[in-house]
């Protein structure tokens, strides 16, 4: 695997409020709706509406956001590939959960059932 310290680097700089509104229209644009993607956020991260609003405004690095956030025991279970990567292979921490989070939003853009994207099953 080639080495990705860069990206790394510039990955936990970055805000997350930077990159939200590219979710929001990538799963609007596919026919699914905002709440669903808070849905999604919750799920993965622990933050409700008004905590998700305060990450936002305070303009966190994606380092900051998930050092905060309450992973779901069922994070493990997000496997597959997303740009370019095996999510379960990335070695650093933060890189992975950002791409979890990437690879979430994915699903429910491509018209996942919700329960399957929040490994209810599981």
């Amino acid at each position: 695997m080639k080495d990705t310290t860069k990206q790394d680097e510039r990955i936990a700089k970055m805000t997350f409020a930077s990159v939200y509104p590219h979710y929001v229209h990538k799963v609007e644009k596919k026919g699914r709706t905002k709440a669903e993607l808070h849905q999604v956020l919750e799920w993965l991260t622990g933050y409700d509406e008004s905590a998700l609003q305060k990450q936002i405004e305070d303009k966190v690095s994606f380092e900051t956001f998930f050092k905060n956030a309450s992973l779901h025991p069922n994070t493990p279970l997000i496997t597959g590939v997303i740009c370019g990567y095996r999510v379960e292979e990335i070695k650093t921490p933060l890189t992975q959960q950002v791409r979890y989070l990437d690879k979430l939003v994915d699903e429910l853009a491509k018209g996942r059932k919700m329960e399957k994207i929040l490994r209810s099953n599981a």
